[in-house]
């Protein structure tokens, strides 16, 4: 079923749920792809391939709200399927706050193409597929004379779907995704088994990196975790690398989110104008990135996405507010979801911040931990390097950050150049002033 074929089908359900009591409707369909292969230690360990077509459903009845799904697309199945959807829906309690968007919300969506999509997809072939994961777990498994297990996976992705709601809005997308994967476990010389591992991820197959970029980056990465061991406690200036940065500066998400504020959970809540961060941070969400992991012309309410400064020079600008709780928080709607997250950056590589550091912690990886939304506060598990006088004095692990969001943002004092396009929050390296770590 074509993209044409599924607006059609899409109008009809609208139609048939409108006619059987429905208010207003919002209908999604979709259909997508999937394949992976995988290689562990000189053997092909999975080969998955799924295909998968569902139709989203939500009827809004008489102030009451409900939310079906099916994967028979068959019409004379999905009467049966909207007559049922409707008459649920009645026993439901009524919730005035459950409405699709009002149409102005739609309008200004911008015509333009994101470059999400590989024309080439369906030249792909199997063997190609099968090559790629074996030769990144071969490179991955021979690299090293400490290299003890090796995993290689290649995997790829299309899918498309429509979107059309009864009052006016209708909406396609198409998107291809394709990853290379390798995870590395050394012997450490005593009796340790550390691990490590690179991707990339891409909307176009001939943009991926060679199965030896990938590899020999995660042989890199773990031969530095010989020798980890722990530190004592104290205070530490603290760089995160770019590809781990998004853990602590995402974790506002839930805080400056409508559910949060309208249900009173949010550290956030009444800070928009006031300083929440180092001014030197500033966060804009851009939807309109090519080839963004997050971009979109339009949000999962079909309003139309826009580009938005979120942090300015440490000052919070706006929330992320959906239709739903705009309306229960009575202010307008600006997208409950982030797109691509983008922050300023700094003049100095990585490898410069290092080596002006006097002394402090190199974070290359989070090891579990939470956040509490409410307060702020914090504690994760970190593993990395101990530097001196810009120098690798050891690997560190079995250690720990703590300390509150609202806090550790104003000790922001360095952002890289260095910004990771391989996630939709783009951010470079941090520096931090210190930072409490827990360790012996």
């Amino acid at each position: 079923m074509n993209n044409k074929e599924k607006l059609d089908l899409a109008h009809w359900v609208v139609a048939e749920s409108k006619k059987t009591g429905a208010n207003d409707v919002s209908v999604n369909i979709s259909n997508s792809r999937d394949i992976s292969v995988s290689f562990l230690d000189s053997k092909l360990d999975q080969l998955n391939e799924s295909t998968q077509n569902s139709l989203s459903l939500n009827i809004y009845a008489n102030n009451r709200f409900s939310g079906h799904t099916t994967n028979d697309l068959r019409r004379e199945s999905l009467k049966s399927f909207i007559q049922k959807a409707v008459s649920m829906t009645g026993y439901l309690s009524e919730d005035p706050h459950r409405r699709l968007p009002d149409p102005k919300y739609y309008a200004g969506r911008k015509d333009i193409d994101l470059k999400l999509v590989d024309s080439h997809y369906d030249s792909i072939k199997a063997e190609q597929r099968v090559e790629l994961a074996k030769e990144l777990e071969a490179i991955g498994r021979t690299g090293d004379s400490k290299v003890v297990s090796c995993s290689g996976e290649y995997g790829d992705t299309y899918s498309e779907s429509v979107k059309v709601h009864s009052n006016g809005f209708e909406g396609e997308r198409q998107v291809t995704v394709f990853y290379v994967y390798t995870e590395v476990t050394i012997d450490d010389g005593n009796g340790g088994r550390p691990q490590d591992y690179d991707y990339i991820v891409s909307n176009h197959f001939n943009k991926l990196p060679s199965p030896k970029q990938i590899s020999e980056n995660a042989i890199k990465r773990v031969l530095r975790k010989i020798g980890q061991k722990k530190i004592a406690s104290g205070k530490f200036d603290m760089i995160i690398e770019n590809r781990r940065a998004s853990r602590l500066i995402a974790a506002l998400a839930g805080p400056w989110g409508g559910r949060a504020l309208q249900q009173r959970t949010s550290f956030l809540e009444g800070k928009v104008g006031e300083k929440i961060a180092s001014e030197k941070l500033t966060l804009v969400d851009n939807p309109f990135i090519p080839e963004g992991r997050g971009s979109r012309l339009y949000d999962g309410e079909g309003m139309a996405t826009k580009k938005r400064l979120i942090i300015d020079k440490g000052v919070l600008k706006q929330y992320f507010i959906n239709n739903y709780y705009a309306s229960k928080l009575e202010v307008e709607p600006t997208g409950g979801s982030t797109t691509n997250i983008i922050a300023n950056q700094g003049d100095r590589s990585l490898d410069e911040m290092v080596k002006s550091m006097k002394k402090g912690i190199l974070v290359t990886d989070f090891l579990g931990g939470n956040s509490n939304g409410t307060t702020g506060d914090f504690s994760y598990g970190i593993v990395g390097q101990l530097i001196e006088d810009g120098k690798v004095v050891h690997p560190v692990n079995e250690m720990n950050i703590s300390g509150n969001l609202g806090e550790i943002l104003n000790q922001l004092v360095e952002l890289g150049n260095d910004p990771y396009i391989n996630s939709s929050w783009r951010l470079p390296s941090l520096k931090f002033e210190g930072v409490d770590f827990s360790g012996v």
